[in-house]
């Protein structure tokens, strides 16, 4: 009898099934798929994103409560060059971030306590929303979607087990879809 240790096929087989379950399914030409398994991976996910960000991008995060909006939003800052770490600006509705160096800000938005959509106008998102100097990321942009820019890249974030959860980035407009291309190539080398 051989056990399957001697072909060293139980390593082979598990990285298999790790590789079938991290992989980056492409839906169509503006989306993407990701299972992630642990918070810190999708720490890591939102580095990489942070990384190709250069300004004037909005980041749209949809997922219910402890989804794991703001741990992606920490990577996303942690790879976009924010010094400080990032925290829920639930209570506060926004919170500025800059980079050590440079002009750029980091805009972190939470939608979460808005009650009517309208609420929104008084936070001057036309001031940054897509301005050339502002990276905006947006918690809850489902509360007030009339307010966002027609182009953006929208990340579903769905609880699928206590740390997995699955990432869907839909890209709207050419420059996102672009930025996906570039972040599908970074991050999955596909």
């Amino acid at each position: 009898m051989v056990l399957l240790d001697d072909f060293c096929l139980v390593p082979l087989i598990y990285q298999l099934y790790n590789q079938c379950h991290t992989m980056a399914p492409i839906l169509n030409d503006h989306s993407l798929e990701f299972i992630s398994r642990s918070p810190e991976q999708t720490r890591r996910v939102g580095a990489r994103l942070g990384q190709l960000l250069q300004g004037g991008e909005v980041i749209c995060l949809q997922g219910g409560l402890g989804a794991g909006k703001t741990v992606l939003c920490q990577g996303i800052g942690r790879g976009w060059g924010v010094a400080q770490p990032l925290i829920s600006p639930t209570f506060v509705l926004m919170r500025q971030h800059r980079r050590p160096s440079g002009h750029q800000m980091l805009i972190h938005l939470d939608f979460y306590r808005l009650e009517d959509p309208r609420e929104a106008d008084g936070l001057g998102l036309d001031d940054w929303l897509g301005h050339p100097d502002v990276v905006s990321v947006i918690e809850w942009p489902e509360r007030a979607a009339a307010v966002l820019p027609e182009e953006h890249l929208w990340i579903q974030i769905d609880t699928i087990g206590e740390e997995q959860r699955r990432l869907l980035f839909t890209a709207h407009g050419p420059s996102y879809h672009d930025m996906l291309l570039a972040f599908r190539q970074a991050t999955f080398g596909v």
